[in-house]
């Protein structure tokens, strides 16, 4: 039995194994998503400086630790004329293996610090924060990485890409089992569940690396053989100059260059943020929008269905995506999320039925479309290699210059979020009791029930308007966007074009 089971699993297909990839971060990164800032905040009680501080730190930090990494990981693959041998592609994508299989383990065990008070709140907070993302950084740019050096056609990518959002999907069954442990006052029962969560993790990522590297292993070790037996057939080019490598200063001149890549960030920013946001904030709206009007199993299921759904929802996303284009499917989403945010503003927070509807579907398709962003970028790797003629395509340092511009936007949604509320409304989450603290003047009973319409409104407005702002934003940042159609048709030929014009000339016997 054992052995038939390693015999299906080498058998597997590379997409499947490739996918199965997004199972072991999703069933950790939904948690750490969901409870985080809950736990900090109600269970080690962190004060309002501290973390705020920790947030200002961590913004730093996770949008420079992208570019840092992608750099040191790529910045051998820039030159157009390399010194020495040419790098293969099997090769790169064994690097890009090896870094999975060791920061994976890691960045399952950087999860697990969280849950266990070991220092004082506002410095676990920081080093949990930073130590947790730089190996989540680790493993997301080498896996998007991989999407663009394992295939080139958009069919391809999107097979890919369907993976990933099916077992996405199966990762995000943790948050309906992590519902029935969380418990505030009695926090073992959730700790022993991540311990589990972690493990398997961290068996998972360590089976699924070691099977795609045998794979290209035995690709790489093939087109090695070849070469060393036409070695002799080929000219060697000697008069040609070797071109040095290019320095940071140079990639980001070319960068600022790229104006489909300038457009795209702006873009991405705004939908990273988006994405936060509703994350930070979803209980919140529960809570003050639904909680007396809702049963709390409808509250879970309302919960579970947000996180699965954008997994479930992106394969038929990827399917109009092979019909109509990424660029297409991509604008509809933003005219829907502006229609549908428009209808709920003027429907109003009575509309109990709507407002569970609204709710569920604005993170649904806002988590949709971050989903589909990878296969632009990956689009945007091959347009990078074409206008800067590169040797080989600088996959994951580009994802990493993406990644400098738009990770602020997870550490601006909680902290507009609240600054935002606390404006309007004068709640604040950072108070034990912030229903009693509001109207000093007041007795306490009567401020908790006079903030509590005004607090009720200032979630809804909050809940409409965002995306509201969002999805203008986002339309008129990708309206200039022009990597499709035609455009992107050429560059891709001219991508296959250039990774084939790579073969030595044969001598003429």
């Amino acid at each position: 039995m054992g052995l038939r089971l390693l015999a299906c699993l080498f058998h597997l297909p590379t997409a499947v194994i490739y996918g199965s990839l997004s199972l072991f971060v999703s069933i950790l990164h939904n948690v750490f998503l969901l409870y985080y800032v809950d736990t900090f905040v109600s269970v080690y009680k962190i004060d309002k400086l501290s973390f705020w501080i920790g947030e200002t730190v961590f913004l730093i930090w996770n949008s420079l630790n992208d570019p840092l990494f992608g750099w040191l990981s790529d910045r051998v693959f820039l030159s157009t004329q390399q010194a020495g041998a040419e790098i293969s592609s099997p090769e790169v994508v064994l690097k890009r293996l090896r870094a999975l299989s060791h920061n994976g383990p890691l960045f399952a065990i950087s999860f697990l610090a969280f849950w266990v008070s070991w220092a004082h709140p506002g410095l676990q907070f920081l080093l949990c924060l930073c130590m947790y993302d730089s190996f989540l950084t680790m493993v997301d740019l080498h896996h998007n990485a991989l999407l663009a050096d394992l295939a080139v056609s958009a069919k391809d990518r999107t097979s890919l890409n369907f993976y990933c959002s099916l077992f996405s999907a199966i990762g995000s069954l943790s948050v309906f089992m992590s519902y029935a442990v969380w418990n505030k006052e009695d926090f073992f029962s959730f700790r022993i569940f991540c311990v589990l969560l972690a493990l398997c993790s961290i068996v998972g990522f360590t089976l699924s690396t070691q099977l795609l590297r045998q794979r290209f292993q035995a690709d790489g070790k093939a087109k090695w053989d070849q070469e060393s037996t036409l070695k002799e057939l080929y000219i060697e080019k000697l008069s040609v100059p070797q071109e040095k490598r290019i320095t940071l200063a140079e990639y980001l001149q070319q960068l600022s260059r790229h104006r489909n890549f300038l457009w795209f960030v702006c873009m991405n920013l705004v939908q990273v943020f988006h994405c936060h946001f509703n994350s930070n904030f979803f209980p919140l709206f529960l809570e003050h929008l639904l909680s007396d009007q809702i049963s709390v199993s409808t509250g879970s299921f309302l919960l579970g269905v947000s996180y699965i759904a954008p997994h479930l929802n992106n394969l038929y996303f990827l399917s109009l995506c092979r019909r109509c284009g990424v660029y297409t499917v991509v604008q509809g989403l933003f005219f829907l999320k502006l229609a549908l945010s428009v209808v709920m503003f003027l429907a109003g927070p009575d509309q109990v039925y709507l407002l569970c509807i609204f709710i569920a579907s604005n993170r649904v398709f806002t988590e949709g479309t971050c989903k589909l962003l990878n296969l632009v970028v990956t689009d945007l790797v091959d347009e990078d290699l074409v206008l800067n003629r590169r040797k080989q395509a600088a996959s994951a340092l580009l994802f990493g210059m993406v990644a400098l511009v738009t990770k602020p936007g997870q550490t601006f949604a909680p902290l507009i979020g609240t600054w935002l509320l606390c404006a309007y409304t004068g709640y604040d989450i950072f108070q034990r009791n912030p229903l009693n603290n509001v109207v000093s003047a007041q007795p306490k009973l009567e401020s908790a029930v006079a903030l509590e319409p005004t607090l009720r409104q200032g979630c809804f407005y909050l809940l409409v308007f965002v995306p509201i702002a969002c999805a203008l934003l986002q339309l008129l940042s990708w309206s200039q966007f022009s990597l499709h159609g035609k455009r992107l048709q050429l560059v891709k030929a001219q991508r296959q074009s250039l990774t084939q014009g790579q073969v030595p000339e044969v001598k003429a016997i």
